[in-house]
C-alpha cells in the first residue's frame, strides 16, 4: 500500500475517533443548561427528561455516534491491512468525519432531512471501506 492511503485511513480513523469525542461538547452544554449537580453522577441519564429538547438530539446524537464508529472503524482497519488504495477508499475514509459532524450538528439543529442524508452518506462511506477492504483481502 501507498504510504499517503495509509496515512490518509489512518487520519480517518483518528478524525473518527475525534468525532466521538465531539459529539460529548453538545451533549454536555445540554447537561449544563440542565442544571448537572455532581449527584447526578449516580445515574447520569436519569436526568434526560431535564434536558431541553435541542439537549435530548444532542443525546441520540451522541449514542448513535459510538453506534456508527462500531461500524466505521473495522471497515478502515480492513482496508488498511488488505491494502486497499486510491482515491474512493481515501475519499470514504476522509469523508465519513465530516459527514459524521455534519450529523450531529443537523441533529442538534433539528434538521431532519439534512441528518439523515449525512447519516445515509457515512454509511454509504462504511460500506465503501467494507467492499474496497474485501476486494484487497480476495483480489
Amino acid at each position: 500500500m501507498a504510504p499517503h492511503a495509509d496515512a490518509a485511513l489512518a487520519w480517518a480513523l483518528l478524525l473518527g475517533a475525534g468525532v466521538v469525542v465531539a459529539s460529548f461538547v453538545p451533549l454536555g452544554a445540554a447537561r449544563s443548561q440542565a442544571d448537572f449537580q455532581l449527584t447526578d453522577l449516580a445515574a447520569p441519564r436519569a436526568m434526560f427528561e431535564r434536558l431541553p429538547a435541542w439537549g435530548k438530539r444532542a443525546s441520540w446524537a451522541q449514542q448513535n455516534s459510538f453506534e456508527a464508529f462500531i461500524l466505521f472503524a473495522p471497515a478502515v482497519l480492513l482496508a488498511l491491512l488488505s491494502g486497499a488504495t486510491g482515491a474512493v477508499v481515501s475519499t470514504a475514509a476522509l469523508a465519513w468525519p465530516a459527514l459524521r459532524l455534519a450529523y450531529i450538528a443537523a441533529y442538534v439543529a433539528n434538521l431532519p432531512p439534512l441528518r439523515s442524508l449525512c447519516w445515509a452518506g457515512a454509511m454509504v462511506c462504511t460500506g465503501v471501506l467494507y467492499v474496497e477492504g474485501l476486494r484487497g483481502l480476495l483480489g
